[in-house]
């Protein structure tokens, strides 16, 4: 009974603890000043990411990773009072506006909606 026990114990651990070694910390740096921040983290799995803000809370940095697949992957990112603004070749993008949405959007542009004074008047007599 008891080798059974312990035969389940180890399993146990075995399947407890991932293969490979850890990812370990290479570089590690923060800086917090007055003005704003920098920080940048590397590891050794590839895993890199850089950011830094400033006083008015404005935020710009970036990340890579390399995916699954072997992809070199990197997003940079701006968050600022625009809200928050990410690009990267693998992130997807909207279709192409069709030509003839595109099309009447100029003609709308330029052709404004112009009120006639006399629906005007009638409308301020009511």
């Amino acid at each position: 009974m008891f080798k059974i026990l312990m035969i389940c114990a180890i399993v146990g651990l075995a399947a407890a603890f991932p293969e490979g070694t850890p990812d370990e910390v290479i570089l590690r740096s923060e800086d917090v000043r007055p003005d704003g921040f920098e920080s940048k983290l590397e590891l050794t799995n590839s895993i890199n990411e850089q950011r830094s803000g400033d006083e008015h809370g404005n935020i710009k940095g970036s990340y890579s990773f390399v995916a699954p697949g072997g992809e070199h992957v990197v997003i940079s990112y701006v968050a600022d009072e625009n809200g928050y603004r990410a690009a990267g070749d693998v992130l997807p993008t909207p279709p192409p506006i069709p030509v003839e949405i595109q099309r009447a959007l100029e003609w709308i542009a330029a052709h404004p909606y112009v009120e006639k004074e006399e629906e005007a008047e009638e409308e301020h007599e009511e």
